[in-house]
């Protein structure tokens, strides 16, 4: 593994005490968050191995809710975090799995307001760091330490290259690309992580292009 700062290795500020546990989990759930774009009613937390075994002890539970409130790692109101919740109605369930996992450390959170709905899995990898694994059924690798568009569109011919000539008039660089889809010719999710955080008029024109249903971006 490569290590861009200092700080990727001794981990990010944060509330404590573990940085898998709290600061990678605050970020699964405020990727969650970001995803879904907008505060949602209902909350459904599936904690799995060691998260399942330790949430409690570690914090996991305050800080993934703190995460989905949009809280950042170092937010103090991220001890309050559950209690905030239900204040501004958001109704949190925490569900301890049995199922063996690739990762110890993965929680999927599923969020609900009234007909929308969002199902995301993440693994914290250490050090804060985290990986978003699935996304409403697509399997893909989101590594949330990088700016990041995501494209739901029609699996059709030409749409990822529409995509890549609008990226490249924008002067967008391209780190890291790739295509989920879970059936020939249906739905299709397009996620690139690029170098540097995007704006409207370009997410305008992606949303402009031919058989692309929904663009959502990630800042750094």
């Amino acid at each position: 593994m490569k290590y861009r700062t200092i700080f990727d290795i001794i981990g990010p500020v944060m509330i404590g005490p573990s940085s898998s546990h709290t600061a990678g989990a605050a970020r699964i759930g405020r990727v969650s968050r970001t995803l879904f774009g907008q505060k949602p009613e209902m909350a459904n937390i599936y904690f799995y191995g060691s998260f399942a075994k330790t949430y409690k002890g570690h914090g996991t539970d305050v800080a993934i809710v703190g995460g989905i409130l949009d809280f950042d790692t170092s937010d103090i109101r991220i001890t309050k975090s559950i209690e905030i919740a239900k204040q501004e109605g958001i109704k949190t369930y925490f569900h301890e799995e049995e199922a063996i996992t690739d990762h110890p450390n993965t929680a999927k959170i599923v969020l609900q307001k009234g007909n929308d709905r969002l199902e995301l899995v993440g693994i914290s990898i250490g050090g804060g760091k985290i990986e978003i694994i699935e996304l409403n059924g697509f399997q893909l690798r989101l590594s949330g330490n990088h700016p990041a568009i995501l494209v739901v569109h029609n699996d059709r011919y030409g749409v990822i290259a529409g995509v890549s000539n609008i990226l490249a008039k924008h002067e967008i660089n391209i780190g890291h690309m790739e295509v989920s889809r879970k059936e020939r010719g249906k739905e299709a999710l397009m996620v690139i992580e690029v170098d540097q955080n995007v704006e409207g008029p370009l997410l305008t024109e992606l949303e402009a292009l031919a058989n692309i249903t929904k663009v959502t971006k990630i800042h750094d």
